[in-house]
C-alpha cells in the first residue's frame, strides 16, 4: 500500500463494535485506569476526541488536494506542454511576422515577395553552458559572431536573436544538436526574385521588415496594409536590356557608371531606369555606397547640349527666332573674363538646325540672348527643371541651379552649363516638348487609363513638330548618326559636359550622354542613356563625347525594345514620314 493510502486510510477509519479494539484496555471500574486526569471517564471523552480526529482528516485531505495539483501542473508542463516554459519567459518581440503585399511590374511580374521563415532565438536564462552552446551553433553558422552572442547570454535578457531566417535545411540541423534555451520563432523573409536588376527602384527592407529605400520606404504603409500589392509602370523585359546595354557601354569605354531612362511620351510613365554600378537587394549588406547611389534619380548633373532643347523650343514658340534664322558662330563669344567656344567649331554663320545638329554653344548663346534671363527661368521652371521631381522613391535629387541668374548663367545655362538636373528630370522635360506640347510627369506606377492626364501646355504642337525635325536631323545628318535605327525613325540630341570638381570642372572627366525619341513622325518614348567618365577607345579615334559614346548604346536599345513595345517597322523613306520631318531650310551635315 503507498504512502497516500495508508495515510488516507489511518484518517477515514471509524470505530464500531465489529472492527475495532477498545480505545483503551478493560479494567475494573475501580481501578482508576479508566478515567483522565482531570477525573472524567474516558468514555465521556470519546465524542472530543472523535471530532478532533474529524477535523484532521478534512485539512490532510486539504493538504493531499493541493499536493496532486502541484504535482499535476509539473508533470501538464514537463510532459504535455514543452513550449509553456520557454512562452513565459521569454517573448518573442511584438509584432516578429508583418504580412507585406507583392510588388509586380506592369504585366504582374513578380519583382518583391514575402515567404514565411524561422529565426533561431535564446533565452539565457534557460541556456546551461553558453560556450559549449556556441561552439555547437558554429558547425552550423560558421559565420556566427560567438563573443557578441556570449555578451548577450550573459545578460539578463530573457530574449535574444542568434540567426534571422533560416532555410529549412539550417533548421534541420540546430534541431538534431538538442541544446535547451532555444528556440525558433516564426518570421517573414523579403526576397527579390530579380536581383540587382530592380534594385535602384524596388529598393529594400530591414531585417525587421521596414521598408528604409526605394519603393519600399515610400509605400512602407501601403505594403503592410491587408496584404495590398502594388503595380509598377516598369517593364521587366526592357530594364534587362537597358542594363545589358548600359554595361556593355560602359566596359567599352571603361567608365565609372552610368544611368538610363525609357518613358511613355505621353503619360510619363517610367518603363525603365537603371543605375550602375548596382547591387544585389536581397543581400544589401554586400554593397558599398558607390553602388547603393542612384545615378538615374539621386545624382544630379550638367547635361550639356541636350539642353539645348529648351533653348530652341522656348524661343520657337515664342516667335524670337524662326527654323530659317541664322547666326554668326564664326568666332567665340566673349563676356568678361570668359570666352564660349564651340567642340567642333564651323567658323561660319549656321541657321537653326545646323546650330542643333552641329552643337554648337556660340549659336545657343545668341539665340538665348532673344530671350532674356526672365523667361529662361520661367519656362524651365514650367518644365520642372528647377524643383525636385515628383518620383515615387525617396532617392532623388534637388537640382542645382544659379544663385544669382545674370547674363552669364543665362548664357551658360541656354547650353547644359551651370545648372545641373536629374536624367529622369531631363527625360520628361523632352518628353513634354515633343508629344505634342503637353506636360508630363514622371511616375514609377503604372497609371490607370480611366483617369485622365492634366493637359498642361508647354509649347504649341506647331513648335513641338519642329522639334521633332530638328532631333530627326541630329540622327540623319548630325552627331547622332550611330543612334539611328533603320525601320524606328529615331531622332535625338547628344550631349557631353564636364563633370563638377568644387567650383570649377575635373580634367578629362565628363558625362556623354544621348537624348532619343521615336518613331519621330509619331513620338511614343523617350530614352536617354548618359555614361559617367567615358574613356575614348582606337574605335572612337580617341574621343568619348555623346555621339561616340551614348548614340550607340541608344541605338541597341531602341532596336531590341521597339518590337516588345508593339512599334512595327516603316519605311524611313516613306513620302509621309520624310514630308512631316523635312525641314524648310537646307542643312550642312558632318
Amino acid at each position: 500500500m503507498s504512502f497516500f493510502g495508508s495515510l488516507f486510510g489511518f484518517f477515514n477509519a471509524k470505530p464500531n463494535a465489529s472492527n475495532r479494539a477498545p480505545a483503551f484496555p478493560q479494567y475494573p471500574s475501580n481501578s482508576g485506569w479508566n478515567t483522565t486526569p482531570h477525573g472524567r471517564s474516558l468514555a465521556a471523552a470519546l465524542p472530543a476526541l472523535e471530532k478532533a480526529r474529524g477535523r484532521l482528516v478534512i485539512i490532510g485531505a486539504l493538504f493531499l488536494l493541493l499536493y496532486m495539483y502541484i504535482v499535476y501542473g509539473l508533470f501538464d508542463t514537463m510532459i504535455f506542454n514543452t513550449d509553456a516554459e520557454a512562452k513565459n519567459a521569454a517573448p518573442p518581440p511584438e509584432a516578429a511576422i508583418a504580412t507585406r503585399g507583392d510588388i509586380v511590374d506592369r504585366n504582374g511580374e513578380l519583382l518583391a515577395t514575402s515567404l514565411q521563415m524561422a529565426s533561431l532565438a535564446a533565452d539565457p536564462a534557460l541556456v546551461i553552458d553558453a560556450n559549449d552552446m556556441i561552439k555547437k551553433l558554429k558547425t552550423v553558422f560558421p559565420d556566427l559572431n560567438g563573443a557578441d552572442i556570449l555578451k548577450e547570454l550573459n545578460s539578463k535578457k530573457r530574449f535574444i536573436w542568434i540567426k534571422r531566417n533560416l532555410p529549412p535545411k539550417q533548421q534541420d540541423a540546430v534541431n538534431a544538436l538538442g541544446i535547451p534555451g532555444l528556440s525558433f520563432e516564426p518570421e517573414e523573409k523579403r526576397l527579390y526574385p530579380k536581383g540587382a536588376l530592380t534594385a535602384h527602384i524596388i529598393g529594400y527592407n530591414s531585417i525587421d521588415h521596414v521598408g528604409i529605400a526605394g519603393l519600399e520606404k515610400t509605400f512602407d504603409g501601403f505594403l503592410t496594409k491587408k496584404n495590398q500589392s502594388l503595380q509598377l509602370a516598369l517593364d521587366i523585359r526592357l530594364q534587362s536590356i537597358l542594363r545589358d546595354a548600359l554595361a556593355e557601354g560602359i566596359k567599352t569605354f571603361n567608365a565609372i557608371g552610368g544611368a538610363g531612362v525609357i518613358m511613355d511620351a505621353h503619360n510619363g510613365e517610367i518603363l525603365s531606369m537603371v543605375s550602375l554600378p548596382d547591387f544585389d537587394p536581397n543581400e544589401v549588406a554586400k554593397a558599398n555606397d558607390n553602388q547603393r547611389f542612384n545615378r538615374a534619380s539621386l545624382g544630379i548633373y550638367e547635361m550639356g547640349s541636350t539642353f539645348k532643347t529648351f533653348t530652341l523650343a522656348q524661343a520657337l514658340d515664342r516667335g524670337a527666332i524662326s527654323v530659317s534664322s541664322s547666326f554668326d558662330c564664326t568666332k567665340p563669344i566673349s563676356i568678361g573674363r570668359f570666352k564660349i567656344n564651340d567642340f567642333h567649331p564651323m567658323h561660319r554663320w549656321l541657321n537653326v538646325p545646323e546650330i542643333f545638329l552641329h552643337s554648337s554653344n556660340i549659336g545657343a548663346v545668341q539665340i538665348v540672348e532673344k530671350i532674356g534671363i526672365n523667361a529662361q527661368r520661367d519656362f524651365l521652371g514650367k518644365l520642372g527643371l528647377l524643383k525636385q521631381a515628383p518620383l515615387e522613391i525617396p532617392e532623388v535629387g534637388k537640382p542645382m541651379i544659379p544663385v544669382n541668374w545674370q547674363e552669364i548663367s543665362m548664357m551658360t545655362v541656354s547650353y547644359g552649363h551651370g545648372i545641373s538636373v536629374n536624367a529622369v528630370q531631363l527625360t520628361s522635360a523632352a518628353a513634354s516638348v515633343l508629344n505634342g506640347g503637353t506636360l508630363v510627369t514622371p511616375t514609377l506606377i503604372k497609371r490607370d487609363p480611366a483617369i485622365p492626364l492634366p493637359q498642361t501646355r508647354v509649347v504649341s504642337p506647331i513648335t513641338s513638330d519642329q522639334m521633332r525635325q530638328l532631333y530627326r536631323v541630329v540622327v540623319t545628318a548630325g552627331t547622332g548618326k550611330s543612334a539611328n535605327v533603320p525601320g524606328y525613325v529615331v531622332g535625338g540630341k547628344t550631349g557631353t559636359a564636364d563633370k563638377q570638381s568644387g567650383k570649377g570642372y575635373k580634367k578629362d572627366a565628363r558625362l556623354s550622354s544621348f537624348l532619343a525619341a521615336f518613331p519621330m513622325n509619331d513620338p511614343k518614348y523617350v530614352v536617354f542613356i548618359m555614361i559617367d567618365e567615358p574613356k575614348g577607345t582606337k574605335e572612337s579615334y580617341g574621343f568619348a563625347t555623346g555621339g561616340w559614346v551614348a548614340a550607340p548604346t541608344v541605338g541597341r536599345v531602341i532596336s531590341q525594345i521597339a518590337p516588345l513595345l508593339g512599334i512595327s517597322p516603316v519605311d524611313d523613306n516613306d513620302d509621309s514620314i520624310t514630308e512631316t520631318l523635312r525641314l524648310p531650310v537646307a542643312v550642312k551635315g558632318e
